[in-house]
């Protein structure tokens, strides 16, 4: 079977599952839609799933929300959103949905390459967020050695990789910099890939040359949310774009705009027990068509909700990213959006040298002028997970 065929017989049986069970929630959504005869049947007669619609169905029936197809007692996990756009959402797992996650996630580790008997450390404090559980225990399965490093400062965390040597560093690209400037040495400590996710970076050239440069070790990227499990992985032929796992996902890519760039929307074909048909995730992606499928070109360009519009100017998170990156004497960094008057205004705030420089970079890429103010060493915000950096 080709892709289309494997996909539609995989949400034929989500629609199967779905049928019939105790999912209120698609219930009311699908009004007894059973079957489908092609992808456009399924785009055409299945409704977006929001994440307020989500968080709605949570707050009128708490905690767990109708989302659930089988009986509450047959869940075994519980994790949660990290919260960035909104109160955080609950997200159940039976031990069939969690090992569908799992498997995707060995699928990460196998297209980046780490191998059976090797190390990889995860430097963080996992919470409930569902990121690097998944990352964790499916490397346990895959028989790669896990160090978890939480309940320690980053000092202690640097200080243990120095002298266990882990092949393999598991991060935010933030945090990954962030080590590396604790370090000093980090090039010596014998890491070769850093797996990162979290936030825009692994995919931008600027970001990725930092660390790389940091470490002397590969940078890889991926992408995925607690409620959807792991989507992407980094393309190791070329790193500016995201492999997407398409036989676990049904994704489509809407309302793009003239350069091509839209919202990633996902349907999770293996999730029975809490599925997402539809889901608009509010990644801003551009999709590049493939022989089957499609992967995305730089990444996770930024998010539907922190898209802001500057003097008629569209400032996406992950192109300012970039821009600050390929300045090395930049440290740490924060946007800041104003209203004057009627006018939107921005400027950042920086450690390190280089303002004159990044002034000049930022006029030259966005045509518009963002002051840039040096502030004193240890000012801003440090972060191990999702960075905050975009001050609306």
């Amino acid at each position: 079977m080709n892709l289309e065929e494997r996909q539609l017989n995989s949400l034929n049986k989500l629609l199967a599952a779905l049928n019939g069970s105790q999912n209120g929630f698609y219930h009311k959504k699908l009004l007894g839609l059973k079957k489908v005869e092609s992808l456009a049947e399924f785009r055409e007669r299945v409704p977006f799933t929001t994440k307020d619609e989500l968080a709605l169905d949570q707050r009128s029936h708490p905690p767990y929300g109708t989302n659930l197809t089988n009986p509450l007692t047959e869940y075994a996990r519980l994790h949660q959103t990290s919260g960035t756009s909104g109160q955080p959402m609950i997200w159940l797992d039976d031990p069939a949905g969690w090992q569908w996650v799992i498997e995707n996630w060995k699928w990460v580790w196998r297209e980046a390459g780490v191998q059976q008997g090797e190390t990889a450390f995860f430097p963080f404090s996992f919470g409930p967020f569902l990121g690097f559980w998944a990352g964790f225990e499916s490397a346990a399965e895959l028989g790669i050695r896990t160090i978890p490093a939480g309940g320690m400062s980053s000092e202690n965390r640097v200080r243990m990789m120095e002298r266990l040597r882990p092949e393999v560093l598991c991060c935010t690209p933030t945090y990954g910099l962030h080590l590396a400037e604790i370090a000093g040495n980090a090039s010596s400590f014998g890491v070769e890939k850093i797996i990162v996710a979290g936030e825009a970076g692994g995919s931008l050239s600027a970001v990725r040359n930092r660390l790389q440069d940091a470490w002397r070790a590969e940078v890889i990227d991926h992408h995925g949310m607690t409620e959807i499990g792991p989507v992407t992985v980094g393309d190791r032929e070329d790193p500016s774009f995201l492999k997407i796992k398409h036989d676990s996902y049904y994704c489509e890519v809407v309302e793009q705009n003239e350069r091509g760039i839209g919202e990633l929307v996902v349907t999770t074909l293996g999730r029975h027990g809490s599925p997402l048909l539809r889901y608009r995730t509010g990644d801003l992606v551009q999709p590049i068509t493939l022989e089957e499928g499609f992967s995305l070109k730089g990444g996770i360009i930024g998010r539907v909700d922190q898209m802001v519009v500057v003097r008629g100017v569209n400032l996406y998170p992950g192109a300012v990213e970039e821009v600050v990156r390929s300045v090395p004497a930049i440290l740490e960094y924060e946007v800041i959006f104003e209203m004057r008057g009627e006018m939107r205004e921005v400027k950042l705030r920086v450690e390190g040298e280089g303002v004159a420089e990044l002034e000049l970079k930022l006029q030259e890429v966005f045509s518009l002028r963002i002051p840039v103010e040096q502030v004193p060493a240890g000012t801003l915000e440090r972060y191990e997970v999702k960075a905050k950096r975009w001050k609306q």
